[in-house]
């Protein structure tokens, strides 16, 4: 009733306490190019897919650098995203002036969320493990099923664990390469970094191998993960050419009258 009366700038609530115009960028979010992340007791990964406008244009970047401990990862409106980095990159940059260390996490997302008001009730939450975006509900399956593994993950690990996770965000027609696929990584004594091409064509093979089904028979024991095992159906029997063709009971009949 009200929705288009209230919906025209960010500063005004609608009677029923709602800003519409946050609500379509969280809308919004769900439209955009899924993005992973999961986190073990010693790293971080983020993954996210690059989309290109035209064959001609370069991949748009999907994953920002705040700091040395800290990045982000973005789906939705890429504007909206640019100016939340850019006000975390500044008060990082501030806290490291005046204290001379990083940032912490923890008060940085509660800043941001109280200027910014990134969601209406301004809460964030310390997830294991994430995905938002677009067919990301099939990436969130496959987290939540191996969510007690992430813990003890070492790097590699956990890298494989995303991309295996994330390729299930994949629309029909996109295929995984070291152009559209974005792997950042951050941890302890480790770093903010985002892999090269060299990097994530390991990752994107070790990915594929391990999805297609293996060509020769195995035993049920020897099926990992992904695959299937096919068994030879039976094949009914060929009939020679020479051979009389059975008839048919009522042909029989007709004859023996």
């Amino acid at each position: 009733m009200f929705r288009n009366q209230y919906d025209s700038d960010v500063t005004v609530w609608s009677p029923q306490g709602r800003i519409h115009q946050v609500e379509y960028a969280m809308e919004a979010v769900k439209l955009g190019s899924a993005t992973v992340g999961l986190k073990s007791k010693d790293y971080a990964v983020l993954i996210a897919l690059k989309r290109a406008t035209s064959e001609l244009s370069a991949h748009q970047q999907k994953i920002l650098r705040i700091d040395d401990h800290i990045g982000i990862s973005m789906a939705g409106i890429t504007a909206d995203a640019r100016v939340l980095c850019r006000y975390m990159r500044q008060e990082c940059i501030n806290h490291k002036y005046s204290y001379g260390r990083n940032h912490p996490v923890g008060r940085l997302i509660n800043l941001l969320g109280l200027k910014m008001q990134t969601c209406p009730s301004a809460n964030f939450y310390d997830c294991k493990a994430m995905a938002i975006g677009a067919r990301s509900q099939s990436a969130r399956t496959y987290l939540e099923k191996h969510l007690n593994e992430f813990k003890d993950c070492n790097l590699s690990d956990l890298i494989n664990h995303g991309v295996r996770a994330f390729a299930g965000t994949l629309p029909n027609e996109t295929k995984l390469n070291n152009k559209n696929l974005s792997i950042c990584v951050v941890g302890k004594n480790y770093k903010f970094h985002c892999l090269d091409e060299t990097e994530l064509e390991k990752y994107i093979t070790a990915e594929i191998v391990g999805t297609q089904p293996t060509s020769s028979a195995s035993d049920s024991s020897e099926v990992g993960v992904g695959r299937t095992e096919r068994h030879g159906e039976e094949q009914p029997p060929t009939l020679n050419p020479q051979d009389p063709t059975p008839a048919e009971p009522a042909t029989e009949d007709r004859r023996m009258q």
